[in-house]
This record gives C-alpha cells, sequence and structure tokens, in this order.
C-alpha cells in the first residue's frame, strides 16, 4: 500500500495574465480515493489540475501536499509523490516507446543517474499494465492517437507515485480501451491505495469510476462528494446547461445521465402520432 498524502487547494485564484480561471477556488483531494473532477468546456478543470500538479503558479492562495506549500518544496520530491499526465502530451521526436517511459523513473534516481533492477520492473510493469510491451521499440511519433495515450499513461505509472494525476486520460481513446484505462486506474486503488484525481468529460464514466466527483462551474466548485450526491438533475442542468434525467447505472448502480435533447424522445402514449 503507498502512503496517503493530503493534497488540497486553499483560496486559490489561477489566472493566465489578466485573465482570471479560478478565484477563490478550494479542493481537498480525499486520500486513498478516486476523485473525478467534471464541468463544461472552458470552466477551469483542467487550470486546476495543473495548478495541483504545479504546473502553474497560484496568483493567491496555495496548494498544499501534507501540509505544506507545494510551490516551495524540492521539484524532485514532489515528482517522487504527484504522477501527472497532462492533457496532449508532446514526445521528443524519435523516440522510442521504452526510452520514453523509462523517464518516469528520473524522479527515482540518485545524482548519478544510475538505471536499477528497480526501474526497469517499473518500466517493463507499466508497459505490460497498459497493453504497450509489444511497442516498446516503435518510435512515438509512428504510433495512432490512442496507442500513444496509452504509452503516456505507462508513462505515468512508470514513476509510480501515491498520488497521479490526471488530464482526461480517456482521450484518443475508443470505449473498449477507456474502460480499460478506467479498471487499470481502479486497480492501482485498490491494491496499492494510489490517490487518483482525473478530469473527465464523460459524465457516466466519472460517476462509475469515481469514489469523490467535484462539479466545476466558472472556475468554482460547485459541488462536491459522493457520485450519488453530486450528479443530480439539477446539478447537470445549472453547471451543463443540460436537461437530462438521472436514473440508476444498471451495471454499477451508481447514477446515470440521460439526456433530454429537443429529438428521438419517446412519444406521449397520451399524444396523437399525427396531428390534424
Amino acid at each position: 500500500m503507498t502512503a496517503e498524502h493530503r493534497l488540497a487547494a486553499e483560496g486559490v485564484v489561477l489566472a493566465y495574465g489578466d485573465r482570471v480561471v479560478a478565484d477563490g477556488f478550494d479542493l481537498a483531494v480525499p486520500p486513498g480515493a478516486i476523485t473525478a473532477i467534471v464541468g463544461a468546456n472552458a470552466c477551469g478543470k483542467s487550470t486546476v489540475l495543473r495548478a495541483l500538479a504545479r504546473l502553474l503558479a497560484p496568483r493567491s492562495g496555495r496548494v498544499v501536499l501534507d501540509g505544506r506549500d507545494l510551490h516551495r518544496m524540492p521539484t524532485k520530491q514532489v515528482a517522487r509523490t504527484l504522477g501527472l499526465l497532462p492533457q496532449s502530451p508532446i514526445a521528443p521526436e524519435g523516440i522510442a516507446v521504452a526510452d520514453l517511459v523509462a523517464r518516469g523513473r528520473h524522479p527515482h534516481q540518485g545524482l548519478l543517474g544510475r538505471w536499477s533492477a528497480e526501474d526497469e520492473a517499473a518500466v517493463e510493469e507499466a508497459l505490460l499494465l497498459t497493453g504497450t510491451t509489444e511497442l516498446a521499440d516503435r518510435p512515438v511519433d509512428e504510433l495512432s492517437g490512442g496507442q500513444r495515450q496509452r504509452v503516456w499513461i505507462a508513462l505515468a505509472l512508470a514513476q509510480r507515485t501515491d498520488v497521479l494525476l490526471l488530464d482526461e486520460p480517456t482521450t484518443f481513446l475508443d470505449v473498449s480501451h477507456q474502460i480499460d484505462v478506467l479498471d487499470l486506474l481502479t486497480d492501482l486503488n485498490r491494491s496499492r491505495g494510489t490517490t487518483v484525481v482525473m478530469v473527465l468529460h464523460e459524465l457516466n464514466l466519472a460517476a462509475r469510476y469515481a469514489d469523490h466527483l467535484v462539479a466545476v462551474a466558472d472556475g468554482a466548485v460547485h459541488a462536491s462528494g459522493p457520485p450519488d450526491e453530486v450528479l443530480t438533475e439539477t446539478v447537470v442542468r445549472e453547471v451543463f446547461g443540460l436537461e437530462s434525467r438521472v436514473v440508476p447505472d444498471p451495471v454499477s448502480g451508481r447514477p446515470m445521465v440521460v439526456p433530454i435533447g429537443r429529438h428521438r424522445a419517446a412519444p406521449d402514449p397520451d399524444r396523437p402520432l399525427h396531428a390534424g
């Protein structure tokens, strides 16, 4: 089991130049759980994840890890604790899959950077878990979008950190591989106690796989808690501007959002099929 670390944002203000994206953002990540951050496009959810990963310094407020200001901690210490899969990462031109995944071991190497048996085992395990072992010698830039995404996930897993932050990890993946990735993250959480924080677009997958759901609107937490409490028709309307019905998922029993839309609704049995 991994150590439980406490990661939180306290009154954080995040901005790009003069554009404020999050203002007074507060978030406490439950240790040892899977947290999914959801919200409409451009609501600030990916920006918040960047702040949690120390890629974006708050304008004010602070991000804390185990009670310490994350931005004042040594870089290598942070990298040993927090693993990150950013949105749309870019690999060095011509690099092979195994060499890219091996970069996840850099925070664990000493001053001389010697490669150890533990490093080798971590890379092999990450490739195996993501189904990318057969791609190990292939250049990353020759892979399909879905294959590349799985390789980047392997890089994050190779770090073997206690906290894993992922920005839309199912991007570019077909439905089958989306489920594979989310099952894998659940396995890591259950077997190792890895704290997982991920930004997801797909509400129903977020509700099925997350222990803790955070709905973000206009750069602030609109609702947070267990999926059963957060994912309501009112929250879906207020956060996404979407009329829906929320019903039990027939597989997981978790809440499932069924959009209403203007077309393809079931006919009203009391209304004649043809008017006039």
